[in-house]
Parts: C-alpha cells; structure tokens; sequence
C-alpha cells in the first residue's frame, strides 16, 4: 500500500483481478466515456482463472487502485510483461536496441486488454483529477520497481489526454472500422458503395451460397453448449494451422458463457446440416445486460424482428475478434467475419462494428481507417529520446498512410 500525495489518494498494487470487488470495478468502467466489455471484471478476472494471462504465460498482474476514504477512485489493469507477445502494437525494435546496448528491457510494465487490440477506456476513473493521480502513481511505481518502460496500448481519448499531459509518447496504427449510416437492409448498405465494391461483396456472397453454407445465428444464454465447444475446436484449429497454440483456452470461454453471456453473439455456417465454421462477436450497448430477444436464432429470420429491436438504448457496438472453419469454402471467412456480422448489425440497430487489428482487405467490406493510439514512458532518458524520434517519423508516415487510404474509400462518391 502507498500514500498518493494528491487529494490523500490511498494507492494498492494489487496482485490479481480476483482480489478487486466486481461490482465496484465494473461500476467505475460503466462511468467512462469509453466501455468496453473486454474491460469488465468478469473477462479479466477469466482471463486469470483459466490461466490464460498469469505469470507462467508471461503476463503477471499487477492491478492499480485508488482509494479514498474508502471509495475506489481510480483503477486499471497492470501486468508486468517478460515478452510483448498478444500486444499488437509491436515494440520487438525497442527491445531489440535494449539488448544491442546491453540494458534489459523485460519486464516492462502494461496497462491492456491481454490479447485485445480493441480500443476503449483503461485508466478507469471517476474524475480527471483521478486520472492523473492514478497516471502519476503508475510511473512511481515503475520507477520505484525500476522497470524499463511504462505502456497503455489503445487507450481511450480521455486517457491519451492525460498521458500527452504527462508527458508520456503517444503512437499511432490504423484499425479498419464500420460505421452505421440507418441503412434499412443490408442492400441499401450496398448502395451506398461504389459499383465495383458492391459487385464485389455480392460475388462473395454468392459464392458461399452456391457452396451450400447458410448460417444461423445465437446470441448470450442461447447459445448452446455444444455450440460453445464447436466455436472452440474451430478457433483452435485456425491458430494450430498457423503453427500457434491458442492465446485463449476452453476453460476461459467457459467462463465467458457462464459469467457475461449477454456480451456474446456466436454465427455458425452450416452445410448439408452439418456445422463447418464459427465467428463470435463481442456486444457493447448502454443497456448491456438486459433481457436477451428470443424472437430468432436464425439470421435468416432476424428480419422478422424488426430493425433496432433486439439492441436498444444508447450506441450498441459489435466487434469482431474470434473464428474457424473446419472446411475450406472460397469467401467464407469475409461471410463470416464480415458480411453476416454486418447484416445482423444492421438489423438490430447496432451502430458501429470493429473488424480488429491490421488488414487494409477490410475496406473493400466497407470497413474505413481510423486512427488507434497507445502512450508509452521510458526510464532511460537517451532511449526515451531515440523513441520520441522515432515516434515522431512514424507518425509522419501513418498520417500520409491514412491520407492514401481515405483516397480508396469503397464508398459511393456524391453525385
């Protein structure tokens, strides 16, 4: 336990999400202006108990809190990292010039959402005055700990805010994200993009058909078990076909259907009845957590829900994040990650959908660039320089970058 100078701040470290009250984390993560579910209670606290993100992975919690007069104030998920695996944003040139100079680089400090590049609140905070307390206690205690670096990766606008105050480096990437124009179906979507983008999307779209596959959908305490053990042995093998074990295991997504199911939506792609691809999707809505519509569980029925009826109040975002196929059908994976996922958005009123990291493949789906930031500290003043440096040209580029981008927007130009 430390004493934070400012407003008499009582600051614990700590040493796992178990040891934080669930109801008051996830109260001050519904106060900011950016939630998401990946920063609930339940999903990090699975994370530990299923053993995905613990020490023997290389992911040792170390989890802040602000306190006063008995109140949390502040928090945030900290992890002291002996590689930068399940980051993506990718520092392997940093520690690179680290082990070059002969000055260690790991472990490091990291305020994220392990394996999660998905952008939203990290510094939990009921007040600025609370966020920058809880910033400041983070770089002492890196410093008192004599760690090498101090990292928050997509952080929200309110947390950059005050990291750019404090001083810290901020980096930029681009994501590939769809917005929600109130589009009526899924054809008026596709008017709103350029002939060729729209031939595209219906060439795809056709071909999986053609193959045989529908799809049907299911979504929070619907989705059943056996549906929930068949999404796994589809994301297994996908990452085992790349030479890879699974960042996540069955017991973690056990929890996930047990402890916040209402945040889940699963499709999965039959053919000849028999179930051969799955892509889950992660729910965000102001009004998470209530009644799950039962009208249909087939995608092909959702039009007689109604638009905007099965999500409703404040702004409903969906991201894409998990999937697998056991066969191999041509444009099935954009049916699945995409076009499915995007057609049940439009349906259910839901007004933005995250398509993940990288993949400039995403645009031609109508998914545009945006710009994700991350804040960086770094104890060695001469490599804090060498980074700013660096940071400073890299941004040039993915300014330039996003310009060139936006100069191949799918969609239909006015007039």
């Amino acid at each position: 336990m430390l004493k934070n100078e400012s407003n008499d701040y009582v600051t614990r470290v700590l040493d796992s999400p178990l040891d934080i009250d669930g109801a008051a984390w996830n109260a001050l993560l519904a106060a900011q202006p950016q939630p998401t579910p990946y920063m609930r209670h339940e999903y990090l606290a699975a994370l530990h108990a299923s053993g995905c993100a613990e020490p023997a992975t290389g992911w040792t919690p170390r989890f802040m809190t602000l306190w006063l007069g008995g109140r949390l104030m502040a928090a945030c998920p900290l992890y002291l990292k002996d590689h930068s695996y399940g980051e993506y944003v990718f520092d392997w040139a940093w520690a690179n010039a680290y082990e070059q100079h002969g000055v260690a680089y790991y472990p490091k400090a990291l305020v994220a959402v392990p394996f999660t590049p998905v952008p939203g609140a990290r510094l939990l905070a009921r007040d600025a005055d609370a966020r920058h307390a809880l910033l400041q206690a983070l770089i002492s205690w890196c410093r008192e700990q004599k760690l090498s670096s101090l990292h928050l990766l997509f952080a929200a606008d309110d947390d950059l805010a005050a990291c750019e105050h404090a001083g810290l480096m901020l980096r930029h990437t681009v994501q590939f994200h769809w917005t929600n124009a109130g589009w009526r179906d899924f054809e008026a979507f596709l008017a709103s993009l350029s002939q060729d983008k729209r031939k595209k999307i219906r060439q795809e779209r056709r071909k999986v058909a053609e193959a045989g596959v529908t799809f049907r959908w299911s979504r929070g305490r619907d989705i059943s078990a056996a549906d929930w053990d068949f999404f796994y042995r589809c994301y297994e093998r996908t990452y085992l076909e790349h030479g890879n074990a699974p960042y996540l295991s069955r017991d973690f997504f056990q929890c996930m259907a047990r402890d916040m199911p209402e945040n889940w939506l699963l499709f999965v792609g039959e053919r000849a009845g028999q179930p051969i691809a799955a892509s889950l999707i992660a729910l965000q809505d102001a009004s998470m957590g209530g009644s799950v519509d039962r009208a249909s569980t087939n995608a092909q029925e959702s039009a007689a829900i109604g638009p905007r009826q099965a999500l409703a109040g404040g702004e409903a975002v969906a991201y894409g994040r998990y999937w697998g196929a056991l066969e191999r059908v041509d444009c099935l994976h954009f049916e699945a990650c995409y076009y499915q996922p995007l057609q049940w958005c439009i349906d259910h009123g839901v007004m933005r959908f995250e398509g993940g990291a990288q993949g400039e493949h995403k645009m031609a789906r109508a998914l545009l660039p945006v710009r994700t930031s991350s804040a960086h500290w770094l104890a060695h003043p001469a490599f804090a320089d060498a980074v700013e440096r660096f940071l400073a040209r890299e941004g040039q580029g993915i300014g330039a970058y996003l310009a060139q981008l936006e100069e191949r927007s799918p969609l239909r130009k006015p007039g």
